[in-house]
């Protein structure tokens, strides 16, 4: 298949681009930067000559937008909504003018569009859209609203013959340097992997390889529209997450944090303490109906593969 993935330099384009060549596909970038092959310049705002590989192509993979590894002041938040719908609207006048549409449309979303919660797990069917919550932060909100927006720019997209999916991500778990895993990793090693605010918030995740079998399997199933959360069956609270990724790398003790504590981290890290601290309970429904199977459900299977090729 041709595979074209807008704004696939990052953490996860980077993992779907690897594996996803390895498997024998031809995969394009679109990037801001171009500097290796296959890679070609786009501004993720205007038509332009990018918009040649999605004619004829198969699969378009869109995962535009700024990071949200960044501290959530409200010009962040506005840049984080402008780039991801921005994106994503031209994308679709790119498949919308295509002489040979690509059959399906991938968009990036994520676990986040769910409530925090701790009684139940979220699934496409009966999950909770968070925004609504009492005793959280007023921006969490605006979080969501940026999810939804998201999902509603590619709903909104006039493109009949392409096939289209909004993938609910969960945190992607992956042995690369700078990817969250690196950085659990990098608290674990210096005895800091302990519980974060009692560490009952739940964490999903998704281990490198089951995702990009994910979007193999959604690129072979024409029956499957809409929304699709991309998680692994076996979301935990943070403090057994923790526990077990330093069971993996055989660390006996993680130093617990306050909430205070990892305000301060968050803070002289330049990020935010809604990654660390909102629980996302969320579950793969769809895709567990349609039979695919995980090569990594649970998470200390998971987590012992992640050490090993990090250890490698």
């Amino acid at each position: 298949m041709k595979i074209v993935i807008p704004g696939g330099t990052g953490q996860v384009g980077t993992i779907l681009n690897r594996l996803l060549s390895a498997a024998g596909h031809d995969v394009v970038t679109l990037t801001r930067r171009p500097v290796h092959d296959r890679e070609v310049h786009w501004d993720a705002e205007n038509l332009g000559p990018w918009a040649a590989e999605i004619d004829g192509s198969d699969v378009v993979i869109n995962l535009a937008g700024r990071s949200v590894n960044c501290r959530y002041t409200p010009d962040n938040l506005r840049a984080m909504m402008d780039s991801r719908v921005h994106s994503t609207r031209v994308v679709g006048a790119a498949i919308a003018a295509a002489v040979r549409p690509p059959r399906l449309w991938l968009q990036m979303s994520t676990a986040t569009i769910y409530s925090h919660r701790f009684d139940a797990p979220n699934d496409e069917a009966t999950g909770v859209l968070g925004g609504a919550e009492s005793g959280v932060p007023r921006y969490w909100a605006y979080s969501v609203e940026i999810a939804k927006a998201w999902e509603r720019a590619q709903k909104q997209a006039e493109t009949p013959l392409t096939r289209k999916v909004s993938m609910r991500t969960a945190m992607v778990m992956s042995p690369d340097r700078g990817g969250v895993f690196d950085v659990l990793l990098r608290l674990v090693r210096l005895g800091l992997g302990g519980p974060i605010a009692g560490g009952a918030q739940y964490v999903s995740w998704i281990h490198d390889h089951d995702l990009v079998r994910a979007v193999e399997f959604l690129a072979d199933r024409d029956d499957l529209v809409g929304p699709v959360n991309l998680t692994a069956p076996d979301p935990l609270p943070q403090r057994a997450f923790m526990r077990v990724l330093r069971a993996a790398w055989k660390v006996p003790v993680g130093l617990p944090a306050t909430k205070g504590m990892a305000e301060l981290g968050a803070f002289m890290l330049r990020t935010d303490t809604e990654l660390l601290l909102k629980s996302r309970r969320v579950v793969p429904g769809r895709l567990l109906e349609a039979g695919f199977v995980f090569d990594y459900p649970r998470w200390p299977e998971a987590a012992d593969d992640l050490v090993r090729r990090v250890r490698a």
